[in-house]
């Protein structure tokens, strides 16, 4: 299984309502009190290599120290704490650490050697990590003699839960004993972690955790070892983690590239496809099903809002993610005939300094018909789409229930209050739903059109505050009238109306002239910080560059708003927020956090992490691919037949060509150029093109 999940700063977590939590059928739902979450140690500088369930967490310098949160995970579980070189009784230099792979990274150090004369270091040290643990360890000379070096490697574990390593609640290290080619370590609760070595090494001492070796060298030679980790349950394996729960396969993710004019583009696309196929985990309760852990390391538990959204914006590099995705949340569905049947489940999550917890099942159940329906039309074959179209109308049937009794859905409960991102999230999966139902052949379209015209009108009647700059929309209501007015970067969902036949968008909430306003607001400097959009704008109340809701830049969120932008024709705002992710990305290696301080941009500046942003993250990397997409404007109706192209026509970032995306399970490939024109150079047999 998964490690838990374990709430960064300003994330207050909750149990969802269901069953074993406090779900109360009918009249109302009882939710638990938020918990105050724990510190999270840093890792805004770490080397994280992931490939789950396996992951390790490096300092820069190589060395595994025990400090913090360094170390080699697998399941949640930190089989290794410290893995120190010694040569020659010294650690070598540290010259460089960086990522090579997603789930590897490279080390580079040096060593003068005894008897040097001068300052020139004469013995290398190359060490590659993975992020099972295994590691390559190279000794490269250049001295002009023979070498006979003692290298020493110090190991150690405490063999401790990934919740308590967060918390800092880890006990002491486990003695060692000698196993094999190495050593091996035993916890009281019957799980051991094996370290075996190749070549054997000379000494093992048990005591120290220590293994020696004596490395000859000639002249220009080298000399390597080999460190294998193992980890070991007490418990006899289960079906659930058998043959059937390795490592996902990449399959489910086109190896989509990108080249143009720009290439930092298509270090993006390629280091964000990595960074998805890393955090492919299988569901616990049936491990044929695959979905993304929200981030890495605090948030690789069970199947997720975020799973979703990251799912949907993936869609240009295949079906299969949503399809698995789909599944696997589906099976959180509340049943039983009550208010709250229908709903998935999901934890409460922070919302900002003026609103109260939102609930992620809430927005999951929304996302879920919207993600079918968008599916379908990037080629979701049949099997999965019949298979999965009864959540769907669970789904929606909870939604028409829900806000059937004034048309708005209250979020978290049904007190409320209405937020504004929330009806963004119901109309959207009422008009995709009504599409995604008639062409279905099932009942229900007619009312939930009703339904989404209703809301439209008594959104734009009541979440619009008119103003002499303009007006803005609030980003919540009370039942009694009360409205918060901050704007955030939550009004980009305002923009997300969704894709239906024939390569046409939905209606969104609001009417023209107020998007074009929503358009302006989110490219001016109080929510553009210059490398993407603040969760909350800087003249609010309450604003802080490292709040999570609270003016910190959300990846995904900047994302959703370059996207909606670019199809809503407001491209000098789209490119503006894309030209700042992609310098972003660049600052960070090209693999985005989570997200990252708000703080405005100036020359020379760089974008400033947050401390406990996951990275890397589904959202992110997903979001990435989302942004990118935005500059073709790909618009598929597998079911129509046909595929357009409706690029930014500025070509804000010049040239560009997409291949080897996925539309109708085949490749697919575009071409956008200088002047803005879109060109498809391949594309599934039978289908129509059009621009």
């Amino acid at each position: 299984m998964a490690p838990s999940p374990v709430p960064a700063p300003g994330r207050p977590t909750t149990q969802s309502p269901g069953p074993a939590s406090g779900h109360t059928s009918g009249a109302g739902i009882a939710f638990p009190r938020a918990t105050r979450p724990p510190e999270l140690p840093s890792v805004h500088g770490a080397l994280v290599c992931v490939a789950l369930p396996a992951l390790a967490v490096c300092a820069e310098h190589g060395q595994l120290t025990g400090e913090g949160p360094e170390g080699v995970y697998e399941a949640g579980r930190r089989l290794l704490s410290r893995c120190v070189l010694r040569v020659a009784g010294r650690e070598p230099v540290a010259l460089q650490g960086r990522m090579a792979a997603a789930d590897r990274a490279v080390f580079l150090g040096v060593l003068r050697v005894p008897g040097d004369a001068g300052p020139d270091p004469a013995l290398t040290v190359e060490r590659t990590r993975s992020a099972d643990g295994t590691e390559r360890i190279t000794l490269r000379s250049a001295a002009a003699r023979p070498l006979r070096l003692p290298v020493e490697v110090a190991l150690g574990t405490d063999l401790a839960d990934l919740g308590a390593v967060a918390s800092g609640r880890t006990g002491p290290d486990i003695a060692a004993s000698v196993h094999g080619t190495g050593l091996r370590w035993t916890g009281t609760d019957g799980r051991s972690v094996a370290v075996t070595a190749d070549p054997p090494p000379m000494d093992s001492l048990a005591a120290a955790g220590v293994l020696r070796w004596e490395a000859e060298l000639a002249p220009g030679a080298a000399f390597t070892l080999r460190l294998r980790v193992r980890g070991a349950s007490a418990a006899r394996p289960t079906a659930s983690t058998g043959a059937g729960s390795g490592r996902p396969g990449g399959h489910l993710l086109a190896e989509a590239r990108a080249e143009g004019d720009d290439p930092r583009r298509g270090e993006l696309l390629r280091a964000s496809v990595e960074d998805l196929r890393a955090l492919l985990q299988r569901d616990p309760a049936n491990a044929a099903d695959v979905y993304l852990a929200a981030g890495v390391p605090w948030r690789c538990g069970p199947v997720t809002s975020e799973a979703l959204w990251a799912a949907r914006m993936s869609l240009p590099l295949g079906t299969r993610l949503a399809a698995t995705t789909l599944r696997a949340l589906g099976r959180t569905q509340l049943s039983g005939g009550g208010a709250e049947s229908g709903r998935l489940q999901g934890p409460l999550r922070d919302a900002g300094p003026h609103l109260p917890p939102r609930c992620t099942g809430i927005e999951a159940t929304l996302a879920f018909p919207v993600v079918l329906a968008e599916a379908r039309r990037w080629g979701l074959p049949s099997a999965d789409l019949e298979e999965l179209l009864s959540v769907a109308e669970r789904c929606l049937d909870w939604l028409g229930r829900t806000a059937g009794r004034n048309g708005l859905v209250p979020d978290p409960g049904p007190a409320g209050p209405w937020r504004a991102e929330t009806q963004a999230h119901a109309h959207r999966a009422a008009v995709l739903g009504a599409d995604l139902l008639d062409d279905c052949g099932r009942p229900g379209g007619d009312a939930l059109r009703e339904a989404a015209r209703t809301l439209r009108e008594r959104f734009r009647r009541e979440f619009w505050l008119d103003d002499p700059a303009g007006g803005r929309p609030a980003v919540a209501r009370a039942p009694d009238g009360r409205t918060w007015p901050q704007l955030g970067g939550w009004a980009a969902h305002l923009l997300d109306t969704g894709l239906l036949g024939g390569g046409r968008y939905a209606p969104g909430l609001l009417g023209a002239t107020q998007t074009e306003q929503v358009a302006r607001l989110l490219g001016t400097p109080a929510l553009d910080s210059g490398w993407g959009l603040r969760g909350l704008g800087t003249k609010e109340p309450g604003h802080n560059p490292f709040g999570h809701r609270a003016g910190a830049v959300r990846v995904h969120e900047t994302a959703v708003a370059v996207a909606g932008l670019a199809a809503a024709g407001h491209e000098k705002e789209a490119a503006s927020l894309l030209r700042g992710l992609l310098d972003a990305a660049e600052a960070f290696t090209h693999r985005l956090p989570e997200m990252y301080a708000g703080e405005q941009r100036t020359t020379g500046g760089r974008p400033v992490p947050h401390p406990a942003a996951c990275r890397p993250a589904a959202v992110a990397a997903a979001g990435a691919v989302q942004a990118l997409l935005a500059l073709a404007g790909v618009r598929p109706d597998v079911p129509g037949g046909s595929v357009s192209v409706h690029p930014l026509a500025s070509a804000p970032l010049g040239a560009i060509r997409l291949s080897g995306l996925v539309v109708a399970g085949e490749p697919f490939a575009v071409r956008v150029g200088r002047l803005g024109l879109g060109m498809v150079e391949e594309a599934a047999e039978g289908l129509q093109l059009g621009v």
